[in-house]
This record gives C-alpha cells, structure tokens and sequence, in this order.
C-alpha cells in the first residue's frame, strides 16, 4: 500500500481520536478518584392503600425542645414549641413515593414510581453513610449544624406541613424570650415532577424576624447525592454529576467548574440543576437574591455527594414566606417543556426552560434529535431497540453508500499506481521535491484525489459522534432488554461474567461485546489491506490494524452495550460491502486479461 493510502488511514484514525476526545473531553465529567460503598437507607414505614398520601403513626406524643444550633452564639437557635412524634412517613403521589422525617422536616427517601432501578423504583437521593436528608435548613449561612428539630406535622390534600417555634440566644447564649414560628410546606402537582418548598416564618410580635447570622436568615440544602445508588463508582465517560447554573436573563446554561470542590455566586439565576445521564434534580429559587454555594465530595469518580444551598439574605418583616420550586425526574424533554407553558402544569409556571438542562452533543443536538426520532419510529415498529439500532444503522449505511463506494474506488485508484509510483521513486531515488510534483502530476492524469479514501470517514465523523452522544444517554434505552441473558439493558455493558479478582485497565467484568466489535474491527481491516504492501509499509499497516482496534477495545470497554452494538454492527457491514468490492475488483481483472488475450493471442503453435 502507498504512502498516500496510509496517510488517509492515519487521518481517519486521527479524525475518529479526536472526535471521541472532544467528546470525552468537552462533553463529559472531568474523572475524580476512588469508589465507595452506598449507606443503605433506612426501611420506609409501609403506605395505606386506596390513598394519594399516608399519614403519619397515629401516635402524636408532644415533648418539649430545647437544643440550640449555632454553638451559642448570637443568631444561634433553641426550639421551644411543642414537637410531634419523630417517626418518618411516607407520602405518596402518582409519580412520587416520599419518606418525610420530622427530624429537620426533611426528606429521607424520594423514590420514582414509573422509573426502576433493577425492578424498584428509582431512589434519586443516593445517600452515603455522612449524608444528610435532602431539604434540611441551617440558621444564617452556617453549612456545618442543620436545624434538626423534630417539627410538627400534618397533612392537607396535597400539601405536607412542617412547623416549630424558635427562640433566637443572644451573646450571653441565652434565649431572648422572643419567638417566632417556622413553617416548611410541601406542596405536588396532580402529574407534575416538579413540586413546591414554601419557607415561611412569622414573628410573635409585630418586629422585624430575629433570625439573622451574618447578615443571613438560613440556608436551604440539598445534600444527597442523586440517584440511581452505585455501590462501585461507574465509569465516568458514561455516567456522571454536573452542575448547570441558567442565569436570568440568558438563554443557555452554564456547566459550573469547582475549585476545589467549591462554587459561590450571588449572580440572580432562573434555576440551578444538579444533573446526572438519567435524571436531575433542578432548583428554582424565587426572585429573592440568594447566595448560592455548590460542592462536591470528591471521594469517587462520581462525587459520593454534590450539594446545593441556597442562603437568604435576612428578613427585614414580621412575617415572610420564600418559594422554592424542584424539578425531580426523568431527563425527557416532553416532561421539562410543560413548565414553559402555565396551561399544562399544576403550579401555573411557565418559561422555565428546563428542557436546556439537558446534555447533548451542541453542535450536533440537532442531528442526535433526528436520529432519536427515526430510532424511536423503529421502535414503534419494532419493540426492541437493538432491532431498531441494527436497522437504523443499515439505513445510514445505505444513506451513506454512494459516498462510501466512492471513497473505496479511489482507494483502489490508489492501490492500482503503486507500480508507476514505484517507477517514480526509482528514477528520482535522492530527489523527494522531484518524487513529490512527478506523484501529484500523475493524480491529475490519472483524475484521482489522493485523499478521496478519506472522504466516507469524513462524512460519517458528524453522524458517528451524534449517535454516540444518542446511545451513551437515550432515556429509553436505560434497562431496555435486546437479548434476554446477555444484553438486559442497553444502556449498560453487557457483563457475561464477573471475576473474582480485578484485571487491569478493564476490572472484574467479562463484556463479550467489545470483543466482538474489536474482532470485527481487525478484520475488516485486514481486508482492505493491499496484499502487495511491503516492507515499512507493512510494518506500519499491521500496526495500525491491530493497534487502533485494541485501543478503541480499552477505550470502549466500559461503554453502553447500545453503542457498542452499532459499532459492531456498523463493522460487519463494512466487512460485507468490502469483501463484494474486492470480489468485483477480481472479476474486473479476470474480464479484462481475457479481454487482452482475445485481442493479442500472439503466434500460433504448430501442431504436431
């Protein structure tokens, strides 16, 4: 093989590199440390049947509070009004299944009904064993001692009310014989993920509310780390945490960069979003000018815990009330977009513009919109998305067959002046500049371009990148079975077997999909291979057919079966298409030396 047809396989080998770097690299989580185990969450009191809620035991002991947070200093607090029983509750919506703990009228679980995790709903809050529940509340803008009270509770339709009364200690650590009340209310929609958090508190007397540290009232937290729950970290190319921050007044999110785990804004935002490849958790604070702090515990390759809080600046009124919204839920678009329309939601919320919290490719969202569609169209056909990725990949293999089948003439153009380039060499052995114009004067004889083999991975680098970005994160494809046994869920690599004991580079699990694809990527390379090739050229040919596929191999190991599955098959086709162009190409050569022998038979033997 010539110089000029390797030249056009490196530069295939650079585009697909850069394009899988770009998008680990710009599209993807930066990669953190070790994994850690999952804290196992406490057993949730067992709901009523025939209910949308189930109310708390009915046993409502009051007992007196008096435990101060803060460490006596002013601003710190101490509840003095009556509390209920401690007991967690579960309350229950068509879409949500909540675990309220009156300690610090808090949430301890948070499952989705319609979504499942290994055949349970999905817990999105992944708590590790120092996590705190999710909607705890500190005083001023201390992170450090949540309010952990045992609040009263009641239920109302479908609000869950939370309330304690509070005295402020003042420098003496004493209390100050002044209180005042707050109130925690949740409040869901009929269908809707996203629900309400309403802080209100209401002074005794007719003065300014006394909480004020710092020149804050309190801080609302979200803690946990969203779910589904890993016991080992996952891969963080293809699962993974961010934080998205839309200020008011832009139209695009930002992906917020911590430094060292750290991240504070008072800028005024529509929401901030704490997203993972499936799910989010979204706040949408009022108008208010909160300050805002993310952080992250980077213990693992996913952090074990990314946390929101939102600090408010102090009350300057008898009584206040502040309105927090959250979106909790599948990333599905047609789930986000009813909150930019006030008609289709319960709260009468619109132009939330949520849907922009979710990833996709940028450039290429457009095109990964279209091939969701048609993949989603075979579905409807098909009820088996690897039968749709099979088929979707013929059809784009078909899309891009004329530019294929021109790629592989001019392949074989090229293969076919290796001799006169031979000549070339020959008669200009100490010359390259003369080899050089004596070579590019030969591609304008002859009408070929000698990068024209490159032209079909050029054409398929946008569609290549698009459909990884599709499969690494389609919703639908999260536990969608292909082949029951092997493949149970595309959104996963498919593990045949598990090791007791961890292989380098690639862990404890046998994938069997990435083998095959790395086989089919080798012999599809050894086809296309000039059986003529000598010397360094062959060296280098046999490097790039071995060596490419066995880095993709590392590369791709841990990748969703899905993805896999389209290489693979995408692969196979080439082998085919390859193998009916080489069959051609021969038939061609044996017409046209009959052809030369029809024409010039030569002399004519004497009989004998």
């Amino acid at each position: 093989m010539d110089k000029n047809t390797i030249l056009a396989i490196v530069l295939s080998v650079v585009v697909i590199t850069v394009g899988m770097t770009l998008q680990t690299t710009f599209f993807a989580p930066s990669p953190t440390a070790m994994p850690q185990q999952s804290a196992a969450l406490p057993a949730p009191s067992t709901p009523q049947s025939g209910s949308s809620s189930v109310l708390a035991p009915a046993q409502n002991a009051m007992v007196s509070a008096n435990i101060a947070w803060g460490s006596g200093l002013p601003g710190s607090l101490v509840a003095v009004g009556e509390t209920g029983t401690a007991n967690p509750f579960i309350y229950k919506t068509p879409l949500f299944t909540i675990e309220f703990n009156p300690v610090g009228a808090s949430v301890s679980s948070f499952k989705l009904n319609k979504h499942l995790d290994e055949g349970q709903p999905v817990e999105l809050l992944f708590q590790g064993e120092q996590s705190n529940d999710a909607f705890l509340m500190y005083a001023g803008n201390d992170k450090t001692n949540p309010i952990d009270a045992t609040f009263r509770h009641s239920i109302k339709g479908n609000k869950v009310v939370f309330s304690q009364d509070f005295e402020m200690l003042n420098s003496e650590g004493k209390t100050t014989g002044e209180t005042f009340t707050l109130n925690k209310t949740f409040t869901f929609g009929e269908d809707d993920y996203l629900f309400q958090v309403d802080i209100n508190l209401q002074n005794s007397v007719n003065k300014s509310i006394p909480l004020s540290f710092e020149n804050f009232a309190y801080t609302l937290a979200f803690e946990p780390q969203i779910g589904p729950s890993f016991t080992t970290a996952p891969n963080s190319n293809y699962n993974y945490r961010r934080f998205y921050i839309k200020e008011d007044g832009s139209e695009k999110k930002n992906q917020i960069k911590l430094s060292n785990g750290l991240y504070n804004t008072t800028k005024s935002v529509s929401w901030v979003a704490l997203a993972g490849k499936y799910f989010s958790m979204i706040a949408i604070p009022d108008a208010t000018s909160y300050s805002i702090s993310l952080s992250e515990n980077t213990a693992g390759s996913i952090p074990m815990e990314s946390s929101m809080y939102f600090s408010r600046p102090s009350i300057k009124s008898a009584s206040q009330t502040d309105t927090f919204r959250f979106y909790a839920g599948p990333q599905i678009k047609s789930f986000m977009s009813i909150y930019d329309d006030a008609s289709l939601n319960s709260f009468g919320v619109s132009n939330l513009q949520l849907d922009k919290a979710l990833d996709s490719s940028s450039w290429l969202g457009w095109l990964e919109n279209i091939l969701k569609w048609i993949l989603n169209f075979l579905y409807g056909l098909i009820p088996n998305y690897g039968v749709g990725i099979i088929i979707l990949t013929f059809l784009l293999k078909l899309a891009l067959y004329p530019v294929t089948k021109k790629g592989m003439e001019s392949t074989a153009k090229m293969s076919s002046l290796s001799p006169k380039m031979a000549e070339i060499k020959a008669q200009y052995p100490d010359n390259p500049t003369k080899q050089n114009e004596e070579i590019a004067e030969l591609y304008k004889k002859e009408k070929i371009n000698p990068m024209g083999g490159c032209l079909p991975m050029l054409v398929q680098f946008p569609i290549l990148i698009a459909f990884y970005g599709l499969l690494n994160k389609h919703f639908e494809l999260r536990g969608a079975m292909f082949i029951p046994g092997w493949i149970p869920d595309l959104s996963m690599p498919d593990t045949v077997f598990t090791f007791p004991f961890i292989i380098p580079f690639v862990g404890n699990e046998l994938h069997l999909l990435p083998i095959i694809y790395t086989v089919s990527m080798i012999f599809s390379m050894k086809i296309t291979q000039n059986a003529q090739t000598a010397g360094s050229q062959q060296g280098m040919m046999k490097m790039m057919t071995y060596g490419m596929p066995i880095m993709f191999f590392f590369v791709l190991y841990n990748a969703p079966s899905g993805l896999i599955l389209y290489w693979s098959v995408m692969n196979a086709i080439s082998i085919f298409q390859q193998m009916y162009t080489n069959r051609k190409k021969r038939a061609e050569k044996l017409e046209e030396v009959a052809n030369n022998v029809r024409t010039f038979p030569g002399p004519k033997g004497k009989r004998k």
